[in-house]
């Protein structure tokens, strides 16, 4: 049995605008910390014999968990678009929208459109590339949306369309 998986597809280069300041101040953190993390390591490395030194060890994995971090933002930031204004009428849905469905039931949910480093559901910030985000794309208040989920096809309605900050 081989190893070889298809390659994952893209995800969308949109971010909003705090959503970048953030990865920006995430990458300047990691390098302050990489430099404390190579104080230490070098420390650690000082103190003998490295293959029974845990010290050794445990910073050297977190040293190439941070570098791991920092290429990846470093390739991703020049490659992402920051959309930080609504469309004009803002009766639709697109990028940054907050959205409230209603589903068959009567029950309300609302989601945020984001870009896909910036996912957070606990917020309910989806990524522009959910089956539910691309299904939302482009519809209005009353429009109906049908998402296929594991569990058979789900319905909502479109409630409300919002654009701006707050939750």
């Amino acid at each position: 049995m081989s190893r070889w998986r298809p390659a994952t597809p893209k995800s969308s280069p949109y971010i909003t605008a705090p959503g970048y300041r953030r990865l920006e101040i995430e990458l300047k953190a990691l390098w302050e910390r990489r430099a404390d993390v190579t104080q230490h390591l070098a420390a650690a490395a000082a103190e003998g014999d490295r293959s029974e030194n845990a010290e050794y060890l445990y910073r050297k994995k977190e040293l190439r968990g941070i570098d791991r971090r920092i290429r990846y933002l470093q390739k991703r930031l020049p490659l992402l678009t920051v959309v930080d204004q609504a469309p004009k009428p803002g009766d639709r849905v697109f990028f940054g929208a907050w959205v409230t469905l209603e589903d068959e039931a009567g029950n309300e949910t609302t989601y945020r459109i984001v870009g896909a480093d910036e996912i957070d559901t606990q917020r309910g910030w989806i990524s522009v590339d959910a089956p539910l985000a691309r299904a939302l794309l482009k519809k209005a208040i009353d429009d109906e949306v049908s998402v296929a989920t594991p569990g058979g096809l789900a319905r909502w309605f479109v409630v409300a369309v919002r654009y701006g900050e707050g939750e």
